[in-house]
This record gives structure tokens, C-alpha cells and sequence, in this order.
């Protein structure tokens, strides 16, 4: 018994290999078939997925060409152009600026003068009364892809007679490298902090008195600018001019390359969210041949005048600070602003009177400054205040009187200060509705004389056209 009950399990147990081999066999068969149904939809989904990479890439590539033909389009423009104006490549930006004053004076405009200085270019008063002022025609527009250009066309009366004349008109070179810049035509010089700016963009209505005796109210001369701005956080810009110098402080050009020249280094930067600054030092080296200094005042130049022929040496220290309530100068700001003026001047004299002329020896040392404050406080109204300041120690001696009093010739040139130091107290109110409009009313303490003047000034400024964004 218990030998066939060991033969059966025997047989039991391998007969189970055999019905669970049958098994399996299935089962293998099974997941077989589901491994390929999921290999043929994995393989079907990893080519809609090779085709729609290839028809990206396809789109990607057309994208790509047409964002390279859209960049060469773009670098034919300027970068500083904006969209409309990379639009309108060969359309000029088109500006005029109308202005206009009512003068009143308590001293005779025509006997203007500041002792110890000659007076050239456009450094006398304006008429009394209802003027016309200085009406600006400015066009600008890109010339090609490297080269920028620039013109302003002034109009002006000259006692009863209209005169044009050409203000500026500049080249600008776009495709120079590493920051560097080149201009040339005629264009204001980058000496100083104002001599730059346009006289409708000025805080007060007229040049401060160190312009006025040393530069004729601005100096612009037909030259040639280069310059570069440091690739550095804090802003430097460093340059020199070599100009053509017939123009006051210049006389009569004399050299190939020019009779002035200047250099200028210029500095600045953000102190927090609120407040800017800026500053900068200039030299001015004039050779000048001739300098007529007769006067210039509207009523007529008299009967006397200055002609200069000698060295003159120009440093000029300016400085700019400018706050604005996180950076956001339309509701309120505020703006201080100096120059300090120093020159050295070695030459001769010519000085004239009812035909006849008499030759100084002329050693001089001329300094100024200047320095005013312009508060914002509401939108559209502003408030100024200017504090001017003239002093010249000048050696003068009469090597031939010429048929004149060497003693009256000493007395009567504008180099001789008499020990007087002219001196000046501004205040302004003005009024701007846009920033195409302003109306100013200016009071001048003017002591630039050996009296006092009382002026007043009732000013419009009205722009038409476009309207360039304003430099620092």
C-alpha cells in the first residue's frame, strides 16, 4: 500500500512540469503579442513625432530667414532713430522754433559794455521793446547707414535788415568703433556745460556773462570733433576738436588745420533712484588773427573798437546736479548748474576811434562764473535764480599812439577794467503748457556797467514739428 500510494505521488508530481510548461507556453505567447502591439504604436508615435519635428524645422528655418532680413533691413537704420523714423529713412525731421520778447531796459541798451572784456559775436543786448528774436529752421535726418546728418538755419534781425544764417550743419559717423565718435561740418563746441545748447532749450533768457565776454554768446566754428565714451559704469566721455577759429573768440583763419582747438573730458553718474550728475573740464586754444570786438550791440557798433591778435587760452570747470523724485522729473524737480571761467590772453591791440589807430602791448587774466538754481515745483511751472561774475587783471602798455592820446587810448579800450567787476542777479518764472511752449518772465539786476540796469524781459518760445529729446 504505502509502495503505491509513493508511485502515485511520483506521478503527480511529474506530470505538473508538463500541464505547467502548457501553460506558460501560452502566457508567453500572450505578453508576446501584447510586447509588439506596444512596439507598433510606440513606433508609430515616434514617427508623427519625426515628422512634425521636421515640419518645425522646416518652419523654424523660414522663421530664421525672415527675422535675418528684418535685422538687415534694421541695421540700415541708426540706432538712435526710432520705429517712425526707421520707417521714414529718407524723410527729414522737420523743426522750426518761433521766439519772441518784449525788452525794457532803465539804461541805454546801445552803451552796453563790460569793462575789462571785449564784446564780438552776438554778445549785446537785444532791442527794446517788441522783438523778434532768433527763429530756428532744423532738419535732420539719417543718410544712409553711416552717416547722420544735421543743419539749423537761423534768422535774425541785424538793426533794419533780416540776416540768415547757417547755425550749424553736421555730419555724424554711425559706424565707428568702440565708442568712439567723429563729426564734422559746423556744429557748437562741446566745451563747457552750455555752449552746446540751443537758446530756446536755455533756463534763463540770455547767455550768462562769462558766454557773453569770452565766447560772444556761443562758439560755433566749422571743424572737425572726435571723441569716446569709456565703457564704464560711471559715464566718461573724452574728445577734441580741431576748428576753423574765424569766429569769436577766433579772427581771420590763417592755418590749413585750423586756428582753435579744444579738448574735453566729461564725467557723471546716478546717486540712488533720485539724483544725476555731471562734470566736466575744457580747454580752448585760439590763435587768433584780427578778432574784431567793436561792440555788436543792436543799436550800432560807434565809433571805437578792439582788435586782438594773439594767444588765447580757454578753461572752462563746469558742474550739474539734477534731482528728481525717483527719476521722474514731470512733477517736480530740480536743477543747480555752474561754470567757472578762466582765461589767459597774450597779443596786441589795435584799438580805433574816428579813423585812427593806436597798438597796446596786451597781457591779460580773465576769469568768471556763473551759477543757478531752477526749481520745478508743480507740473508746468518752474522758478530760477542766477548769480554772474566777471573779474580781468589786464597789463596793458601804448607802444604807438598813432595820433592818438596815449592816455585817452588807455582809458577808453574795453580791456581796461578800471578795477570794476562786472556782476549780475537773475530771476525767472516761466510757464511750459507743453514742451512745445513756454512763456518766461525774466528780471536782470545788471551791474555789468559802472550803473545799474533794471531789465526786463516778456519771452514766447513755440516749437513746430518734431521734437528731439534733450541732451543731460
Amino acid at each position: 500500500m504505502n509502495r503505491f500510494c509513493y508511485l502515485v505521488v511520483c506521478a503527480v508530481l511529474w506530470g505538473i512540469p508538463w500541464f505547467a510548461a502548457a501553460d506558460d507556453l501560452e502566457d508567453i505567447r500572450n505578453q508576446i503579442q501584447i510586447l509588439q502591439e506596444d512596439y507598433e504604436k510606440r513606433i508609430r508615435a515616434l514617427e508623427e513625432r519625426l515628422e512634425k519635428a521636421e515640419a518645425d524645422a522646416s518652419d523654424a528655418r523660414q522663421q530664421a530667414e525672415a527675422a535675418e532680413a528684418i535685422a538687415n533691413e534694421a541695421a540700415l537704420a541708426p540706432a538712435t532713430m526710432t520705429a517712425q523714423e526707421k520707417a521714414n529713412t529718407f524723410n527729414p525731421a522737420v523743426t522750426a522754433v518761433l521766439q519772441g520778447s518784449l525788452n525794457s531796459y532803465s539804461r541805454d541798451p546801445d552803451d552796453y559794455a563790460l569793462p575789462g572784456f571785449q564784446l564780438g559775436g552776438e554778445a549785446g543786448l537785444a532791442a527794446e521793446g517788441l522783438t523778434l528774436d532768433e527763429t530756428e529752421l532744423m532738419l535732420s535726418a539719417s543718410v544712409d547707414q553711416l552717416f547722420f546728418g544735421r543743419t539749423t538755419i537761423a534768422l535774425h534781425d541785424d538793426g533794419n535788415e533780416t540776416e540768415i544764417e547757417v547755425e550749424e550743419a553736421f555730419i555724424d559717423a554711425l559706424a565707428m568703433p568702440a565708442g568712439t565718435g567723429l563729426r564734422f561740418g559746423r556744429f557748437y563746441s562741446d566745451i563747457g556745460y552750455l555752449n552746446k545748447v540751443h537758446t530756446h532749450t536755455w533756463d534763463f533768457r540770455d547767455a550768462p556773462l562769462v558766454y557773453r565776454s569770452m565766447l560772444g554768446k556761443q562758439y560755433a566754428d566749422d571743424g572737425v570733433q572726435l571723441s569716446w565714451v569709456a565703457p564704464t559704469d560711471l559715464y566718461m566721455r573724452v574728445g577734441g576738436e580741431t576748428l576753423r577759429g574765424d569766429r569769436f573768440p577766433g579772427g581771420e583763419a590763417t592755418e590749413t588745420l585750423g586756428n582753435s582747438q579744444s579738448l574735453f573730458v566729461k564725467f557723471g553718474g546716478d546717486v540712488g533712484a533720485s539724483h544725476s550728475w555731471q562734470a566736466g573740464l575744457s580747454q580752448l586754444w585760439v590763435d587768433a588773427v584780427d578778432r574784431d570786438s567793436s561792440g555788436h550791440s543792436h543799436g550800432g557798433a560807434g565809433s571805437t573798437g578792439d582788435s586782438f591778435t594773439g594767444d588765447s587760452n580757454l578753461t572752462i570747470a563746469d558742474f550739474v546736479w539734477k534731482w528728481a523724485p525717483q527719476g521722474n522729473p514731470g512733477n517736480r524737480n530740480l536743477i543747480f548748474q555752474s561754470e567757472l571761467f578762466y582765461r589767459n590772453e597774450d597779443g596786441t591791440d589795435d584799438f580805433t576811434e574816428s579813423g585812427d589807430t593806436a597798438v597796446l602791448e596786451y597781457d591779460g587774466k580773465q576769469k568768471g562764473l556763473y551759477a543757478q538754481l531752477v526749481y520745478q515745483f508743480m507740473p508746468q511751472w518752474r522758478l530760477g535764480v542766477r548769480y554772474d561774475w566777471l573779474s580781468s587783471d589786464n597789463d596793458l602798455r601804448v607802444v604807438d599812439a598813432g595820433g592818438l592820446d596815449p592816455n585817452e587810448v588807455l582809458e577808453e579800450t574795453a580791456l581796461n577794467s578800471n578795477g570794476y567787476d562786472p556782476n549780475r542777479w537773475s530771476l525767472m518764472a516761466d510757464w511750459s503748457p507743453s514742451e512745445f511752449s513756454r512763456l518766461r518772465l525774466q528780471y536782470n539786476r545788471d551791474e555789468s556797467r559802472h550803473v545799474v540796469d533794471d531789465q526786463w524781459t516778456l519771452q514766447y518760445i513755440m516749437s513746430l514739428g518734431s521734437h528731439a529729446a534733450h541732451e543731460f
